[in-house]
């Protein structure tokens, strides 16, 4: 079997390693799906394990995603579809990990893994506009779902600059923002509630 057949596998399963759950069972003997939101990912990590827990989080979920991309590029000499199948296999293990019974996190920090390799000006671009919606609103999860919706359009605009991208590049990233925001559903029922909490405020 050509290693190319592989990347998907080795991409899902880089993608399903569960850093926050196992960061936060070593620090505190815990499982991190019994708090706060039940996810894995980093803003849940904080909350139960503190800030530094939740910096490892994010900074080893993205690295899973650059990884898994990283491995990609180079197995299928660069070969676009190849990486984007990679890309949105791993933030799908991330998402949906086989090491925690198909639970997992939200595809932010490992989705930001994934498209640096691709194209860093549109995760720098797509970092400005959470930033900004973050530092008005104070919700971190809105801050997520509108960076990730702006996801598809700032890779059209800084993929190839003046030329429209692949399609497998404009199809695998709109795949994978749906993923996200699907994952955010009850954040956004929150938001329209008013009942979700703001960022520095335990509500």
């Amino acid at each position: 079997m050509k290693i190319i057949w592989l990347i998907p596998a080795v991409a899902y399963f880089l993608g399903s390693i569960p850093f926050g759950y196992l960061i936060v069972k070593i620090r505190r003997g815990s499982d991190v799906r019994a708090s706060g939101s039940g996810n894995t990912g980093a803003t849940n990590v904080t909350r139960v394990a503190g800030r530094a827990a939740g910096v490892a989080t994010l900074l080893l979920d993205a690295g899973k995603g650059y990884l898994a991309v990283w491995l990609a590029v180079r197995w299928s000499h660069g070969n676009i579809r190849w990486v984007m199948a990679a890309a949105l296999a791993a933030v799908v293990g991330h998402m949906f990990s086989c090491w925690l019974g198909f639970r997992g996190g939200k595809g932010i920090a490992t989705g930001l893994g994934v498209f640096l390799p691709i194209s860093w000006q549109a995760v720098l671009a797509a970092l400005v506009v959470w930033i900004v919606v973050v530092a008005f609103w104070r919700y971190v999860s809105l801050g997520s779902v509108v960076s990730a919706a702006a996801l598809p359009i700032l890779m059209y605009l800084f993929y190839a600059p003046g030329h429209a991208p692949p399609r497998s590049v404009s199809l695998g990233t709109v795949l994978i923002v749906v993923l996200i925001i699907y994952k955010h559903r009850e954040n956004i029922g929150r938001l329209i509630a008013g009942t979700e909490s703001r960022l520095g405020r335990r509500d």
